[in-house]
């Protein structure tokens, strides 16, 4: 963890790369044993100047949101396409320390395995918290697809060098799919029945809508 933030405080693009490389060997999609009743949606939006990270934790068993957690950091890392987790992760972090209410999975608003080296920051954000999580993006970072059909929940594998890596998924119809890939400890064959559980009358799912709501509202300007 202070590696990650380290990296993060130095702007060292090389050590970020390396450290992708070496969180790779972490990586398994053993499934979840136990029922999935808590996801925890993450966020971040942006000022000028600071990150603003959201956690929501949404309950499937009762449909609503059961806490909020948010807290915003200094931007210091750049952006740069693939290294998206060393700009986020410092304000997410800080966020995950207020929670009290520990989720079973926890969902980004980003990509998971679904990326150049395999480390996206669901990936990376599972390993580093070590706990089970999934990426959902809404556009895609690599890899190849066929569209999906038009009707809700019809999808279509992603694959990079032959290896499927996520899947793309059509949440509404006549809506853009979004680009879902497991991260840590949590199988893709699972992502399907988890969608469906927490997609509701939006394009993403329900717990990233609530944490992308809630992160642009903790802005100063909002």
């Amino acid at each position: 963890m202070e590696r990650t933030l380290q990296i993060c405080r130095d702007r060292d693009l090389d050590g970020a790369r390396a450290l992708q490389t070496e969180l790779q060997t972490y990586l398994n999609d053993k499934p979840i044993e136990k029922p999935i009743r808590m996801v925890a949606g993450i966020d971040t939006a942006y000022s000028a100047t600071r990150a603003y990270s959201a956690i929501v934790v949404f309950d499937i068993d009762k449909g609503r949101i059961a806490a909020e957690y948010g807290a915003s950091e200094e931007i210091i890392f750049p952006y740069i396409p693939g290294f998206l987790s060393f700009r986020e992760f410092p304000a997410i972090y800080r966020a995950y320390l207020k929670m009290n209410e520990i989720p079973d999975i926890l969902l980004f608003d980003g990509h998971g395995i679904a990326h150049p080296r395999g480390m996206g920051i669901a990936a990376q954000g599972g390993i580093l918290l070590d706990m089970p999580s999934v990426g959902c993006g809404k556009s895609k970072l690599c890899g190849v697809y066929s569209i999906p059909g038009g009707k809700r929940f019809d999808y279509s594998e992603l694959t990079m060098n032959d290896k499927v890596i996520g899947l793309v998924m059509r949440t509404r119809e006549k809506a853009k799919p979004v680009f879902l890939s497991p991260g840590y400890r949590f199988a893709i064959d699972s992502i399907p029945a988890l969608t469906g559980q927490i997609t509701g009358a939006y394009r993403l799912p329900l717990p990233v809508h609530y944490a992308d709501r809630l992160s642009k509202k903790l802005k100063p300007d909002a």
